[in-house]
């Protein structure tokens, strides 16, 4: 190769190549100036931050400090605070303890239920929890059953939740003690024209009563209705109308606590354990055998059995499938760690973690209004430069970016995103990110991959939008813009190339002859 060969080829890596950058850059800022010009739906407002990790340097930014409703990215927030404490990784506990002593088959003292927020216990471990005790020959209960709750303050919603949402499943009732996450579901099974519909409730429990005026197969019965008298903080559920094929129905259930004692309570009878505090089955027997209280922290304490669920098991459904319940739980867990064990953690201990995190990242916290770990609340209000700022705070610490990329959902693959960027577009499998959305709000935020293999940290908020579908259509084309950035920056190269007039240049840059397609990603780094 003579010297004016490689001259030339020193030039080209040089100059041209931040013009290149610059120029793509720019070109990049146009085409999402134009899409928030002409796609965002008439009458709405977004707020836009997208920086380059990889580079260190900003892409994007619009309106990028605009306060607005998070909705489930709010979550984001979550994860990154909990995941930032000391013991981050201890997994979720539920405990049975003791007081007094085993002798033969019987258990002389009272039996605690131990809680400790896992969102995940549902009734097979339940089942496996009092598996350990008949493994340990225990077949009497001769004391009193007691829930302890002290890990959570009493509040039961978080500050501005909507109160008419309160039999929706995806609104739970919060307590330290849950079990199926605090949800009824019932199974509706058509019979026989005429007849009342086959109603199956999970979990099986006196904790609630049905009232079935169901019809099969009778459209004269009217369309389906199921409800819960929640204006009563009752747990009656009326049946009503028509049952043309089997259908579902999910309902939160008044006072999680309680349904975990009480259908507790009937495990340990249909396990074949005798407990002297049931004076029999019906629902006021199961009611009148268990009461809350602490464990005592001093004198004979004995751990009968434990059941644990893996943070990273939390994680996955708070994220992947924007489970609120998951979220609460995170933000109480942050708490907890937060404050050094300190017990009855409230929502705001929590938040004050999460306060301490942005300060951490260079941001004031009183610039924004924090109220709940899920999003659910109208009172949070966050910026696209907040959840940026977080999001690459969470990217500088591998033991953070590890267990928050695997839980994010992921375009065209699953969770949230499952259908959204998918298979055939050059963002598939390239973004891991959040979704959020309620009534007039819906946003985007996380990361995604370019072309080249750079890390690019997002977050798009947008408000006053009606409609979901033009919301996320929106987001999903400034994902895209991004994704192909580095491809629109190798055709400016080789045309810069050409304009100097040797094209045999590119051959020396191997990167330029790489396809256009990035690898698949395996999902964590």
């Amino acid at each position: 190769m003579n010297m004016f060969r490689i001259l030339l080829i020193w030039a080209v890596l040089l100059g041209p190549l931040s013009f290149v950058c610059a120029q793509a850059d720019s070109l990049l800022r146009a085409r999402i100036d134009t899409l928030v010009k002409h796609d965002m739906p008439p009458g709405g407002n977004a707020g836009i931050c997208i920086y380059d990790l990889t580079a260190g340097r900003t892409l994007y930014e619009y309106q990028a400090d605009k306060l607005s409703r998070p909705a489930s990215t709010m979550k984001v927030m979550t994860a990154i605070t909990a995941l930032s404490q000391p013991g981050a990784m201890e997994p979720f506990r539920t405990e049975l303890w003791t007081t007094g002593r085993v002798v033969g088959d019987t258990l002389k003292g009272d039996l605690y239920v131990v809680g400790g927020f896992d969102p995940e216990f549902d009734e097979d471990d339940l089942k496996e929890l009092i598996g350990d005790l008949t493994k340990r020959g225990i077949r009497v209960v001769d004391g009193d059953i007691v829930g302890d709750v002290s890990m959570k303050d009493s509040l039961y919603w978080g500050s501005g939740w909507l109160w008419d949402d309160a039999p929706a499943a995806y609104q739970p009732y919060l307590s330290p003690l849950m079990l199926n996450k605090g949800v009824l579901q019932l199974s509706i099974l058509p019979d026989e024209r005429g007849l009342s519909a086959l109603v199956i409730g999970n979990p099986s429990s006196t904790y609630y009563t049905m009232e079935n005026h169901t019809r099969s197969r009778s459209s004269a019965a009217g369309p389906l209705r199921v409800t819960r008298n929640w204006m009563e903080n009752g747990n009656h559920i009326t049946l009503q109308g028509n049952v043309q094929t089997a259908e579902g129905r999910s309902f939160s259930l008044f006072d999680s606590g309680r349904m975990f004692m009480h259908v507790f309570v009937e495990r340990l009878l249909e396990a074949g354990i005798h407990c002297t505090a049931v004076a029999d089955s019906t629902r006021a027997g199961i009611e009148a055998a268990y009461r809350f209280a602490d464990l005592p922290q001093k004198g004979r304490r004995t751990k009968l059995a434990v059941h644990e669920t893996s943070l990273q098991a939390v994680l996955n459904v708070m994220l992947k499938e924007s489970d609120n319940l998951n979220a609460e739980a995170m933000l109480c867990r942050a708490g907890r760690l937060a404050t050094g064990g300190k017990k009855r953690v409230a929502a705001k201990d929590g938040l004050d973690a999460m306060r301490t995190l942005i300060r951490r990242v260079g941001l004031d916290p009183k610039h924004y209004s924090l109220a709940d770990g899920c999003g659910l609340s109208h009172y949070d209000y966050l910026s696209p430069e907040l959840l940026v700022a977080m999001l690459r705070y969470a990217y500088s610490r591998s033991d953070i970016f590890s267990p928050l990329y695997k839980a994010l959902p992921v375009s065209g693959v699953d969770g949230t995103l499952k259908y959204r960027m998918g298979y055939g577009t050059p963002a598939f499998r390239q973004v891991h990110a959040k979704t959020g959305s309620y009534t007039g709000i819906n946003a985007l935020a996380g990361y995604l991959k370019t072309a080249d293999g750079h890390w690019v940290a997002f977050a798009i908020l947008t408000q006053n939008v009606l409609s979901g579908r033009q919301a996320r259509a929106f987001q999903d084309a400034v994902c895209l813009e991004v994704v192909k950035a580095s491809l629109r920056k190798r055709l400016i190269f080789r045309q810069r190339l050409f304009q100097l007039g040797n094209g045999g240049c590119c051959v020396a840059l191997g990167f330029v002859e790489q396809g256009d397609e990035p690898a698949a990603d395996d999902g964590a780094r």
